[in-house]
Order: C-alpha cells, then sequence, then structure tokens
C-alpha cells in the first residue's frame, strides 16, 4: 500500500469554491491501474486559511509514480493552474508507506 496527500490552505470564504473544482474534476482515477481510493478531508480553518488534504490509496509506490508519469495524470491536472485564486501557497506532497510489522 501507498498513501499520497497534497496539503492544501485555501483562501477563507474560497472554501465552497474549492471543493466544487474537486467534485466536478474528472479524475480518472478509477481507470487507473494501481488505483484503490481517494478521499478530499477538510482540517481546520481559521482567519488565515482552510486546511485540506487530497488523500489517494494506491496498491503500492510503482502504482503511484506509474500514474504522475501517464496522460491521466496530465489530463487530470491541465487546468489547475485556472484554480491558483484559492490557494495561499503552494500544495505540499506527502506519501506514505505501511511500516512492516504493525
Amino acid at each position: 500500500m501507498f498513501i499520497a496527500m497534497n496539503r492544501f490552505t485555501i483562501v477563507p470564504g474560497k472554501e465552497e469554491a474549492f471543493e466544487d473544482v474537486w467534485k466536478t474534476r474528472k479524475s480518472r482515477l478509477d481507470q487507473v491501474p494501481g488505483f484503490v481510493e481517494f478521499h478530499l478531508l477538510k482540517g481546520p480553518g481559521n482567519e488565515e486559511g482552510t486546511l485540506y488534504a487530497s488523500h489517494t490509496i494506491w496498491e503500492n509506490r510503482d502504482a503511484f509514480e506509474a500514474w504522475t508519469k501517464s496522460e491521466h495524470f496530465r489530463q487530470a491536472h491541465a487546468s489547475a493552474g485556472d484554480n491558483r485564486g484559492l490557494y495561499i501557497g503552494h500544495p505540499v506532497f506527502e506519501g506514505f508507506e505501511p511500516v512492516k510489522g504493525t
């Protein structure tokens, strides 16, 4: 298993617009070998912004990395620049693998 997360800080008042981007996008993840599950998580917010994390589960790191080099990935991210006004800073990527024996 491999978990890929991107953390985003969203401009106050733009949370609904940000969520709509994710709800209406055509990710095509269900067509990607090794993809298991996706979640968009909403975290705490304050006057400086609201924290979100995209959370995908993959069969393994190789499947995730293959997706990042695929046409599906390019298509899913083609309009990402159109939404720059929603973000504070850049997304922060974090990748996780299970600890053996737990």
